[in-house]
């Protein structure tokens, strides 16, 4: 998969064909949502219509496990913390909060094109263009940093399967030299995608 390319998924749905704007929008009402959804009936209730958005965008399974799958790490990590300092209700409902943001924000990126989503952000930022702010440069910016995510912590879940078959399961040293050389790569990567695309200035 190319840097600048995402992970849209080609299709016909209603999600597809909806405004990129449109899009961005209603993530941004939804995860705003989440936020005060803090009982297990409201979540049960958001993951449902997080389901039912799956379902209509015509993603099956497959498609939404391998958005969240980068993140089952942090998950784990997310209950355990939370059940040490709080209970198992909260633990549950914070962490299920988080994947429902991040299946939301997947789910965007994979009924939209990069182009558009960029096209739609330099559209929302161009009022700020008075106040020398590029919106280009910064649609730019924000697309790159949420297709990075799941990159990033797609390179610490390898990291950590491979800490465990070699036994090294409690090194920090063997799991965060690893994390920033692999973040570096990718940096590095990226940096030469868009000097090729003469986006270095």
């Amino acid at each position: 998969m190319s840097l600048l390319t995402g992970a849209y998924v080609p299709g016909r749905s209603v999600v597809h064909r909806a405004p990129a704007g449109l899009k961005l929008a209603v993530l941004a009402v939804a995860c705003t949502a989440l936020v005060f959804a803090r009982s297990l009936v409201l979540v049960g209730v958001a993951t449902m219509v997080v389901v039912g958005a799956y379902a209509l965008a015509g993603m099956g399974v497959r498609a939404a496990w391998g958005q969240l799958r980068p993140l089952r790490w942090l998950v784990v990590v997310l209950v355990v913390v939370q059940v040490l300092i709080a209970d198992v209700p909260t633990a549950v409902a914070l962490t299920a909060r988080l994947v429902l943001a991040v299946a939301l924000a997947a789910l965007v990126t994979l009924t939209t094109r990069t182009t558009e989503l960029m096209a739609a952000l330099e559209r929302a930022l161009s009022p700020l263009r008075r106040f020398g702010v590029e919106p280009a440069r910064v649609s730019l910016l924000m697309s790159l940093a949420l297709r990075s995510v799941p990159v990033v912590a797609g390179i610490a879940g390898r990291i950590r399967e491979a800490r465990w078959a070699r036994g090294r399961e409690r090194s920090v040293r063997a799991f965060a030299v690893p994390l920033v050389v692999g973040v570096l790569r990718h940096a590095d990567a990226m940096g030469e995608a868009l000097q090729a695309r003469g986006l270095d200035d």
